[in-house]
């Protein structure tokens, strides 16, 4: 029959779910380390338990040697000759034991024994739990929930504890104690306390499992899970893919009125889920991946890259961008493909820029933006962003892709842009408000001096030009015969000149000409009077 301390190791070990040989062995490695401290010796210690009285003996061990010369550690070897005078059956390799006393060993010893014990124990359980989950990581458990903390949840497996950071939570879930939920093993890790067990809520796995729970044509394999894409407690995209043209996978994950889908929402605490027609060629997954938004055109940019490029109409861009760009984040992660969504406002200028750019347009170097500073330059240029014509078409969310730049940055490189416009723009108008007053005062200055050439400048003035003569004070040396055939130079340069005829030919027509008759037949009369004399 068993000792009673036998039966307690086995009591133990089924609760720690470990072989009670493992903990026998450490009870014995206990007192003998108990026992070498009592005695403070440095000799080989060890100790047996006798599983049916429950005694514990513990002895030193000595290794035979062939001969005196070999013994290198008096304390733990022995030669043959001596060995043999205490054992004559022992052969060189054998070992020599000596008994010690275990009685003296006092409370010190055994709470010494007890700390060892205990730290056994929890080894071997941590090998155990290791040895339990490693292989299982991506499996659906069932877990209670044993305890709260402040940022992590601790769930009970049964044979060991699992633990669910913050990260692997769903923003819309709480949990009490007691609670049954399901959980996926994301790991096992050796840490220095001993192994833990992680669990998530948030993993993509969770999701096919409560569909392979819920859909009995995928858990036949008549319909198949191809891609899940997931941000745990808003939403998740799903792919699904029938080998049966007679099933429709989309309605066989919705069910009858929505029953199958609704019931996993629930488990998952009303996350959104979409369902999406899996298909073999990219583009029509993608319109179908961008859902509820619709898309005007899928084109591929880079096949080895795996970048592909969507173009939907303005009214649709917010809602196939999603909130905080949600929807084509997921769409992405469904594809596995880089997406460069468009509208088509957008296309349609980097389009024009495309053709500005083949035909030589104008190109400012980006270093003309001085509000930018050194390092932010450098960035851009790093980018491949060389010209401020280049950099104003880029949308914000193009400008936060470059390396270093961030929310505030974007914001900054955009008002230093929109300010070196503006400072062009005021530029222009000021050079076209000079070019404008220049050409106001040559107008004035014109104007001006055509005033004075005819309403400011006296006959002689006029007279002198006349006669070339340059100056008023001339016309005194002139002679009337000078001044005539002055007179008569102008009236010939005159006529030659078509467009003066033309006036003259204008000006004098029949009722001018009557007019200066007539008043030349007054002013004949009024100088002669009625005897025939003149009036002088």
């Amino acid at each position: 029959m068993a000792s009673v301390l036998y039966q307690s190791i086995e009591m133990l070990s089924r609760d720690k779910g470990i072989e009670p040989e493992i903990v026998v062995g450490a009870v014995e490695d206990a007192i003998a380390l108990a026992t070498r401290k009592y005695y403070k010796t440095q000799e080989n210690m060890r100790a047996e338990m006798d599983r049916e009285t429950g005694e514990i003996r513990a002895y030193v061990y000595k290794t035979v040697v062939e001969t005196p010369e070999l013994v290198e550690d008096e304390i733990n070897q022995i030669s043959l000759e001596k060995a043999r005078e205490l054992a004559p059956e022992v052969e060189v390799g054998g070992e020599l034991r000596f008994y010690k006393d275990t009685t003296p060993l006092g409370r010190i010893a055994a709470q010494m024994a007890k700390q060892v014990i205990f730290q056994k124990v929890r080894e071997a359980e941590r090998d155990t739990v290791f040895n339990e989950y490693n292989h299982r990581a991506g499996e659906v458990l069932t877990a209670t929930v044993k305890r709260l903390e402040p940022m992590d949840v601790i769930f009970d497996l049964g044979k060991a504890e699992a633990r669910m950071p913050k990260r692997e939570q769903s923003r819309l879930e709480q949990f009490s104690v007691g609670e049954r939920v399901r959980v996926v093993l994301l790991r096992v890790d050796r840490a220095a306390k001993g192994p833990q067990v992680i669990v998530s809520r948030a993993a993509p796995a969770l999701v096919q499992s409560l569909f392979q729970s819920e859909v009995p044509e995928i858990y036949d394999g008549t319909v198949s899970i191809r891609a899940i894409a997931r941000e745990a407690g808003e939403r998740t995209k799903i792919a699904v893919m029938s080998r049966d043209k007679d099933v429709d996978p989309v309605g066989a994950c919705v069910g009858m009125k929505g029953m199958r889908v609704q019931s996993i929402i629930r488990e998952l605490r009303g996350e959104k889920i979409d369902i999406i027609e899996f298909s073999e060629e990219i583009t029509t997954f993608a319109e179908k991946a961008l859902q509820p938004a619709k898309v005007s055109r899928v084109s591929i940019v880079d096949l080895a890259e795996k970048q592909i490029e969507v173009i939907v109409d303005d009214t649709q861009l917010s809602l196939a961008i999603g909130k905080k760009g949600q929807n084509v984040r997921l769409a992405a992660k469904l594809l596995q493909w880089k997406i460069d969504i468009k509208s088509e406002e957008e296309k349609r200028q980097e389009v024009e820029q495309q053709m500005q750019a083949m035909s030589g347009g104008p190109t400012t170097p980006v270093e003309q933006i001085s509000a930018l500073g050194e390092q932010i330059l450098e960035k851009l240029i790093a980018a491949g962003i060389t010209t401020v014509e280049e950099l104003a078409d880029m949308t914000p969310e193009q400008l936060e892709e470059v390396p270093g730049i961030g929310e505030k940055t974007v914001e900054k490189i955009s008002n230093a842009v929109r300010e070196y416009f503006e400072q062009g723009a005021e530029q222009a108008t000021r050079e076209n408000s000079a070019a404008t007053e220049d050409a106001e005062i040559a107008v004035s200055t014109e104007e001006g001096s055509m005033e004075k050439s005819s309403y400011v400048k006296t006959p002689e003035e006029i007279l002198a030009e006349e006669a070339g003569t340059g100056e008023a004070e001339e016309i005194d040396d002139l002679s009337t015969e000078d001044l005539a055939d002055a007179e008569d130079q102008d009236s010939e340069s005159d006529a030659f000149s078509d467009a003066d005829a033309r006036e003259e030919a204008i000006e004098l027509d029949n009722d001018t000409v009557d007019s200066l008759v007539n008043e030349a037949q007054e002013i004949s009369d009024e100088g002669i009077d009625t005897d025939g004399h003149d009036r002088g």
